[in-house]
């Protein structure tokens, strides 16, 4: 080993003193000692190194091998890849599809259920309507027909008082002597028919107003019952009982 390190060193002091060719760097060795000098070098390696090269280039060989089988592993998974997410696309696609279709019959079928419910609120909400327009023409009809009894009976007794006065009167003025009394009784019977007459009058309007006080009632209790309906099915709590509710 150590001929190894004076032939290269003989070979550096061999370079240093060749002569120049200008104007290059080039120069003039003698080909004779060199080729002795690494002939010497050559035979003074060791075999180790030509086994470690051979060791080298059997590791390179492994080392490309080992690659190439890389290379094919990735390019296969790589292929096993793009199949397996093409195969999970379109497995997601179907699925999306199915859920997207099952979503627009349940979208459907609520539909169609909120407006059963709409229409079968909206002609119970009519009848209901229709009901108190009838129950409010029969209040009215009734409390007219009492109220022109109670009008035509105060006008009744207004005459018949007024006629009363009247003959009163006659009869009080014939006499002389009580004519000043005749005028205060006739006064009197007069005042007596008018208070009368407006008794019963105010009697026939307190009756008239009670009546539609008890339809405004009864309107007041349908329209809150109608407000809650349309408030339930607003909210998804179905149609109410509007029966029950009419009921209470």
């Amino acid at each position: 080993m150590y001929r190894v390190f004076e032939a290269l060193d003989e070979l550096v002091a061999i370079v240093e003193e060749a002569r120049g060719i200008p104007p290059t760097r080039s120069c003039i060795v003698p080909r004779g000692d060199v080729l002795e000098l690494l002939d010497d070098v050559r035979d003074a390696l060791p075999g180790e190194l030509d086994d470690a090269q051979d060791v080298l280039d059997i590791r390179d060989k492994i080392v490309g091998d080992a690659r190439d089988s890389a290379e094919t592993t990735v390019a296969d998974a790589n292929s096993e890849a793009e199949h397996t997410v093409g195969s999970a696309r379109e497995e997601a696609d179907r699925i999306l599809a199915e859920a997207k279709a099952h979503a627009d019959r349940m979208v459907a079928e609520a539909t169609a259920h909120a407006d059963h419910l709409v229409s079968s609120a909206q002609a119970e909400a009519d009848q209901v309507v229709a009901d108190g327009n009838a129950e409010f023409e029969d209040v009215t009809g009734r409390a007219k027909v009492e109220s022109d009894r109670l009008i035509e009976a105060g006008k009744d007794s207004y005459d018949r008082s007024l006629a009363e006065g009247v003959a009163e009167q006659a009869r009080l003025v014939s006499e002389t002597e009580v004519v000043r009394a005749a005028h205060a009784e006739s006064a009197r019977v007069i005042d007596r028919a008018h208070s009368e007459s407006d008794r019963m009058r105010e009697e026939c309007d307190h009756y008239v107003d009670g009546r539609l006080a008890e339809f405004e009632e009864t309107l007041d209790a349908m329209l809150r019952t109608a407000g809650r309906g349309r408030h339930q099915l607003r909210t998804g709590g179905g149609a109410p009982d509007y029966a029950a509710e009419y009921r209470r």
